[in-house]
């Protein structure tokens, strides 16, 4: 990620460059959450030879459903966002001038994925309208970095039983045989797993270490609807070089996308 402009105070956003600038991110200068590696590393975990119509759960300004479209020349994006403030940023995002060649494969929708049944449908989520969903949900604790500001709490802070409402409504979204794709801290790896458990299966973990001596710091978890397959472990992504701050290069290109997470 590269930074095109400066925060101003004025318009009070940032245009930032990602995948070495084949798309940009319009997004708050501050207050809010600004997207980063993490919405990289999500969006990788979709194949690069998907070419269906995904949902982009969560989505923010758009980061990481837009990575998905910057890397598989044949996918559609649906950007997923409850809040309006963060659904302007994703509109502001799709008419960037530089996004121009991604724009036409992408669409909005403002809905709260934890609604359910008809309430979900009459919100724009279908069932069986996606084949594959991505989606970074808020994972800190209520008492981690506490803030005042209700957008970034909103993106940041945890709600009981949010991972169980969240993969309820994948599941309810996304084909049989279709995808997902979740981000999240290691911590919530069980109650992850217990969400997941009857809806989707075949599931791979990826484990994201700074350097090969420190512990994970996000897992990466991907599975299939319907899947009956047992839970995979594959081998970490370390991001840094041993005794420095440089990327990788692995990590590099799957940062810029260049590759995916998972090596498909």
């Amino acid at each position: 990620m590269t930074a095109q402009a400066a925060p101003d105070e004025a318009t009070r956003h940032t245009v930032d460059a990602f995948h070495r600038g084949r798309f940009v991110l319009v997004q708050p200068a501050r207050g809010a959450h600004r997207a980063g590696m993490d919405a990289m590393m999500l969006g990788a975990s979709v194949p690069s030879a998907f070419a269906g119509r995904l949902a982009d759960f969560g989505a923010g300004a758009g980061a990481a459903g837009l990575a998905v479209l910057s890397r598989c020349a044949g996918a559609k994006a649906v950007l997923v966002e409850r809040a309006p403030e963060m659904a302007a940023f994703a509109q502001a995002t799709l008419a960037h001038p530089d996004n121009a060649p991604l724009a036409g494969r992408a669409e909005i929708l403002q809905a709260d994925v934890a609604l359910t049944g008809t309430a979900r449908q009459a919100a724009g989520l279908a069932d069986n309208s996606f084949d594959f969903v991505i989606m970074n949900p808020p994972f800190n604790a209520g008492a981690d970095r506490a803030t005042p500001d209700e957008l970034k709490r909103q993106a940041h802070v945890m709600e009981d039983g949010l991972f169980e409402s969240w993969l309820r409504s994948a599941a309810a979204v996304t084909r049989p045989r279709g995808g997902v794709s979740v981000i999240a801290r290691p911590e919530s790896l069980p109650v992850l797993l217990d969400a997941l458990r009857g809806r989707f299966g075949n599931a791979e973990l990826m484990a994201i270490q700074p350097r090969e001596d420190a512990a994970a710091i996000r897992i990466v978890v991907r599975a299939v609807r319907g899947g009956r397959g047992k839970l995979v472990m594959r081998p970490p992504l370390v991001l840094h070089e041993t005794g420095s701050d440089r990327f990788r290069q692995n990590t590099d290109s799957i940062n810029n996308g260049l590759a995916s997470l998972f090596g498909d």
